[in-house]
């Protein structure tokens, strides 16, 4: 893997930057890869070697991510009795605990605790590969580290329930659990939104729970995606079906209400709906401007297909997707 450091980023964090430890299995096709956009996993085959050499300053995200789960596993492995008599459990219930235990080595009393394992099934003659986070006496867990934005408009529940049911579909001797818990770790969370904001997360971590689906659901749900790659992976651009406007992340539309339509460097105020809107627009007499904002979508600034799709192209060329 390449990289370049067009943002000058000191060679003390660049290199963390540029270090992928991840065990990836080339062979494979990932969990998170099946939740992916058809267009994108197929599309991203044909970009030309070289195209996409990311910056490391692009891995910022990624990395912080990678250092949060990197620490709970280790505190696990290496600290968890001392951590867990801090937190005031009792040593009857410290003994239990078994990290990683072997197959076949456990004990009815014990309290089995996986982290970072990988897993593998074939299907369709497809080896589908799965490393979860965390697995606690049958409870599947994931950390998550986002923005707030996430928490508040839900825009990937449907994929953590998808993502963790896979888990579960690859480990169904160890998750035993029919619900999932997803434990945010909040980049740019602020005390002061709190106040005044219920859905702003009261923390700068939190946990949601999910309902996971069946594991007949699931195989079906993998099938139709290895089947759904195999139909497109050879079709021509136009023959590949659009990603959805969830897909690509698209924000809902807005009005901007000028009361100076000569001057439209900035708006008087922005509105949700344009009822909202119209009805300021009355209030002031009548006077000036509102003009629809087309919700923007974003997903094809992060995707590596970009540079090879035409849906990507249109949206460009109709206004939906602006670079700045």
């Amino acid at each position: 893997m390449k990289y370049t450091n067009q943002t000058n980023i000191p060679l003390s964090v660049a290199v963390f930057l540029a270090s992928d430890y991840y065990d990836y299995n080339p062979k494979a096709i990932s969990a998170t890869t099946l939740l992916k956009p058809i267009r994108q996993v197929v599309l991203s085959k044909r970009v030309p070697p070289g195209t996409n050499v990311p910056d490391v300053s692009e891995m910022i995200a990624n990395r912080m991510g990678s250092a949060i789960h990197d620490s709970i596993e280790r505190a696990w492995k290496e600290n968890y009795k001392v951590a867990m008599t801090s937190l005031g459990y009792p040593k009857e219930i410290i003994d239990r605990i078994r990290v990683n235990p072997e197959p076949g080595t456990l004990k009815p009393t014990d309290i089995p605790v996986y982290m970072e394992v990988r897993s593998e099934k074939t299907v369709n003659g497809v080896t589908v590969s799965g490393k979860f986070d965390f697995i606690g006496n049958g409870h599947l867990e994931d950390f998550k580290s986002t923005s707030v934005y996430t928490w508040i408009h839900d825009r990937k529940d449907d994929d953590y329930i998808l993502q963790g049911s896979i888990y579960r579909w690859l480990n169904p001797e160890l998750v035993t659990e029919d619900t999932m818990n997803i434990q945010f770790f909040f980049t740019d969370w602020q005390k002061h939104m709190t106040y005044g904001d219920s859905n702003y997360p009261a923390q700068r971590t939190m946990k949601r729970t999910f309902s996971l689906l069946s594991l007949d659901q699931t195989e079906q749900y993998v099938k139709n995606r290895i089947d759904a790659i195999d139909l497109y992976m050879n079709k021509p651009d136009e023959e590949i079906p659009l990603c959805s406007d969830k897909e690509l992340w698209r924000k809902e539309d807005s009005w901007k209400y000028y009361k100076n339509p000569a001057n439209k460097t900035r708006s008087t105020k922005n509105f949700d709906n344009e009822a909202e809107a119209l009805g300021r627009w009355q209030q002031d007499g009548c006077v000036g401007e509102v003009v629809k904002i087309p919700g923007q979508v974003t997903a094809c600034k992060y995707c590596p297909a970009f540079p090879v799709c035409q849906q990507a192209k249109t949206l460009m060329d109709c206004g939906d997707l602006v670079f700045e």
